[in-house]
């Protein structure tokens, strides 16, 4: 199955694996990409240059395939816009594949004259927007790709509440760089509609939690499979950084204290990286918000990485061989 994305990443399949903060690590980007999809390692799991060095040097030495770094330029207590600028030091210095950007652009953050830095690197840039707008923006900044998240996704889509149903086909019909679908992705039915809907390939995380190689705890894994569709919500809308997790205490209560007029102030403590990090590792599903999409109720078992990628590449391809004999 060979798309412009195949092309851009010389990889074999057209999948990615989307930003998971303290889960897209080294093992899973490797296998991502061993499975001839395109890996992600998260720069925001490291806490320096030299952590974030290392993380990449360990990933190099587990796949001798092409991987992505994630870099989430958002507001974070934690991550200052100095260690922004070192992760993308880092990545120029290394000379990493491709770099996926989300949240404000690279070129409005730190500068324009960082695209350029970056192509001069070798690096594939990829931006993740939720509107045409910002997807024509990324085209004139320079971008290689972008990537089409709809409301669906986990984390944190735009506040256009675009689904990806109708995002994909309006960004693809906008600009002339390739297309990546996100949001209710998780199966080879979404895989086959994105490339029918003007996409060209698909990025996915929940679907990669809940896999063999994933450090999630089993616990998490085995909740993910037991869930619903449904079972996901939209928290920190009234604080204007919105956020799709788990249906959970925790988002239970921080609704409620966006319902009684709570301030960014009183929400934080709640939504602070160290509590996240402490559920996926415990496998308390109740003490963080963990940002998973609708498209769990598309997972069904926990499977290695290379049984997700390549049984979605089987099943799409089936499906629009089906739809060609229509």
């Amino acid at each position: 199955m060979k798309t412009r994305m195949t092309e851009l990443f010389g990889i074999e399949h057209p999948i990615m694996c989307g930003g998971m903060m303290w889960l897209a690590k080294p093992q899973l980007c490797a296998a991502i990409s061993n499975a001839g999809a395109l890996g992600n390692l998260t720069a925001g799991n490291y806490d320096s240059a030299a952590e974030f060095r290392d993380a990449l040097q360990e990933t190099r030495g587990l796949t001798d395939k092409p991987f992505c770094v994630n870099i989430t330029l958002m507001p974070s207590v934690r991550i200052t816009k100095e260690l922004h600028l070192d992760y993308f030091q880092v990545c120029c210095e290394e000379k990493v594949a491709a770099l996926e950007i989300s949240g404000a652009p690279l070129d409005r953050y730190l500068g324009p004259d960082y695209i350029v830095e970056a192509k001069k690197a070798g690096i594939k840039l990829v931006h993740k927007v939720g509107a045409v707008r910002h997807a024509l923006h990324a085209e004139k900044a320079g971008y290689d790709a972008v990537i089409a998240a709809g409301i669906e996704e986990g984390g944190h889509p735009l506040d256009d509440d675009v689904t990806t149903m109708v995002l994909t086909p309006r960004i693809s019909e906008s600009v002339s760089i390739p297309v990546i679908t996100a949001g209710g992705i998780a199966d080879g039915r979404g895989l086959a509609a994105a490339l029918v809907l003007g996409g060209d390939g698909v990025m996915m995380a929940s679907r990669f939690v809940a896999t063999e190689e994933c450090l999630a705890h089993e616990n998490i894994k085995r909740e993910l499979v037991s869930r619903q569709e449904f079972d996901t919500t939209l928290i920190c809308r009234t604080i204007e950084l919105q956020m799709r997790c788990l249906k959970n205490a925790i988002a239970a209560h921080v609704l409620e204290i966006e319902a009684g007029k709570g301030t960014f102030d009183d929400i934080l403590p709640y939504m602070i990286g160290s509590r996240s990090r402490e559920s996926w590792e415990t496998g308390d599903a109740d003490m963080a918000p963990l940002a998973v999409g609708q498209s769990i109720g598309l997972i069904k078992e926990i499977k290695s990485c290379r049984e997700v990628v390549e049984g979605m590449v089987t099943e799409a391809e089936g499906i629009l061989q089906k739809a060609r004999a229509l």
